[in-house]
């Protein structure tokens, strides 16, 4: 455990909260960390993210390829290396921190946040018993495995999981049992006939101008099937997927003028085929067309 003595001597200049503390002593044990600001939200992006200027989602819940130093993508930003969290570049962050959260799938568990008395008396019918951490307004019920993170699964329930952060609460009673089928069963939905988007997609193809060397129509029907099959089989990550997607299908095939409005929407129908939604894709593509310069 990272001692008083082992703190930079940027972080000595004030007295550290306790939240601090929390956070060295539950990386140590391996649960990747980060600080939540009052209302147990994320940290803002700082300045080089703003805007998405690195390709993040604006919820910070789905960030693009960034590297930033500081704790500005939610769940992304957890960790469990004592010198990131005792860095300079965090310390502003631990101190206006409120409370530690901690990322679930990097620990290799599922909560499940059941927010109210119904929620949990629901559980207690048709979930295993498993480790349970006493909630502001109901209870966390942990398992050990990983899964998709989805909201309002029931009414009261969520699932923090994968590309989520939970709260930390305390260490909990009772013994995690595996993740059960039932709990996997929650984030299935019943399939649904498909629609036309509400509105008309609005991502236009960006103006060519450049020589084109896709001497056949081949190379492009290639690139645009391959990845429509990496979003439609994406295991999880699935915003991630589509983002790197479309930055891919740009940086080959956005410059020379070859790539139509008719390419874009196959493009969407994919990501929208799983589960994303119309402004999400808009907001991806535009990220990955602000990523290239175009």
């Amino acid at each position: 455990m990272t001692h008083p003595t082992d703190i930079p001597r940027g972080l000595n200049s004030v007295a550290l909260p306790a939240t601090f503390h929390t956070a060295l002593a539950l990386a140590e044990q391996g649960l990747p960390v980060l600080p939540l600001r009052e209302g147990k939200g994320p940290m803002g992006n700082c300045r080089a993210c703003r805007n998405n200027a690195c390709g993040g989602r604006p919820n910070m819940k789905t960030p693009g390829p960034c590297e930033c130093a500081a704790p500005c993508h939610a769940w992304a930003a957890a960790t469990t290396d004592p010198h990131t969290l005792t860095s300079p570049t965090w310390a502003p962050a631990w101190r206006q921190a409120a409370a530690v959260a901690y990322h679930p799938g990097g620990a290799g568990v599922t909560v499940v946040d059941l927010d109210n008395a119904n929620a949990i008396a629901w559980a207690r019918q048709n979930l295993p018993a498993t480790r349970t951490v006493p909630s502001t307004r109901g209870e966390h019920w942990i398992y050990l495995g990983t899964m998709a993170s989805p909201n309002a699964v029931r009414p009261g329930i969520d699932i923090k999981s994968l590309m989520s952060y939970a709260r930390w609460l305390g260490p909990g009673t009772g013994t995690m049992a595996p993740l059960p089928d039932a709990v996997r069963a929650l984030a299935v939905k019943e399939p649904t006939a498909a629609r036309p988007a509400s509105r008309p997609v609005t991502a236009a193809a960006p103006d060519g101008g450049g020589e084109c060397p896709h001497r056949s129509p081949v190379y492009l029907e290639r690139g645009i099937a391959m990845a429509e099959q990496r979003i439609e089989e994406a295991p999880d990550g699935i915003h991630r997927t589509v983002y790197r997607m479309f930055l891919a299908v740009l940086s080959a095939h956005g410059r020379c003028g070859c790539l139509t409005d008719a390419h874009i929407k196959r493009l969407f129908t994919a990501a929208q085929g799983r589960g994303e939604s119309l402004r999400h894709c808009e907001d991806a593509w535009f990220n990955a067309v602000t990523a290239l310069g175009m």
